[in-house]
């Protein structure tokens, strides 16, 4: 097999611990530039833009151009537009996934709207709840970003999208479509946001029900990082396997 020319990378607990960067972060960013490897980080949040995640891991001190960002907001707006292209939508979300949205001519609307689109906010409110339940039960297409239930908060955990869609599901007995991982089509979304093939690509994850599945159904080779949520021991249960395992990734070669 060739040596991979594009790396899919998740963020939290791969590249960044918390607010730290993983040491050995920024040498393999550095890397794979120094190679001329194409990369996107990519994440489940879709709160933030890209270039508001870009600012938040350089003053964490990872240096990554927003350029080099890819969301399951972005993943969610990309998929919106090839169904529906200038569709409308009705957004129980932050700034990450409206931005998105109307950068892609999607109309925001609480009016008979093509979509109800779910992300995740810091400021959900019973009436959001109620007009998306109302949207969906009338006939609105039911889409959501990523299927996290939840996710760290500065004082412990927090609920996700997977939580507040799973509100509106249990209400209208609908589920909804969720585009971020594990589901192959972001990553696939992400490769061809970069030009890149799976056969030459490489997804590098910490979590084997996530990152490594997804990267797998996208025919891609995987690595697991040890520096996140899955632990080696934990490997063997799952009936798939990465193509390699390194502690961190300051242990992999580019």
């Amino acid at each position: 097999m060739q040596d991979p020319t594009s790396y899919l990378i998740d963020m939290d607990g791969v590249l960044m611990r918390g607010s730290q960067p993983i040491p050995g972060a920024n040498e393999f960013i550095r890397r794979l530039h120094e190679a001329g490897r194409k990369f996107l980080l990519l994440t489940n949040n879709p709160l933030y833009t890209p270039r508001d995640l870009a600012a938040r891991l350089n003053r964490n001190g990872l240096e990554v151009p927003a350029d080099s960002i890819y969301t399951s907001a972005l993943a969610t707006v990309s998929f919106l537009k090839a169904q529906k292209p200038d569709g409308t939508a009705y957004v129980v979300g932050d700034v990450g996934l409206t931005a998105a949205l109307h950068d892609a001519g999607f109309t925001l609307t609480e009016h008979d709207p093509d979509y109800v689109v779910v992300g995740e906010t810091k400021a959900l409110g019973f009436e959001q709840i109620t007009r998306a339940v109302r949207l969906v039960a009338g006939g609105a297409r039911f889409v959501a970003t990523n299927p996290d239930v939840s996710g760290p908060g500065d004082g412990g955990i927090e609920p996700a999208c997977g939580a507040i869609a799973a509100l509106i599901a249990a209400a209208t007995g609908i589920q909804p479509y969720f585009v971020g991982k594990p589901n192959p089509l972001m990553m696939r979304s992400a490769l061809r946001a970069i030009n890149a093939h799976s056969e030459e690509a490489v997804m590098v994850g910490d979590r084997m029900d996530t990152d490594i599945i997804g990267g797998t159904e996208s025919g891609m080779r995987t690595i697991l990082v040890l520096s996140g949520v899955t632990r080696a021991d934990q490997v063997e249960r799952f009936p798939y396997r990465p193509t390699q395992i390194v502690n961190s990734v300051a242990d992999i070669v580019v």
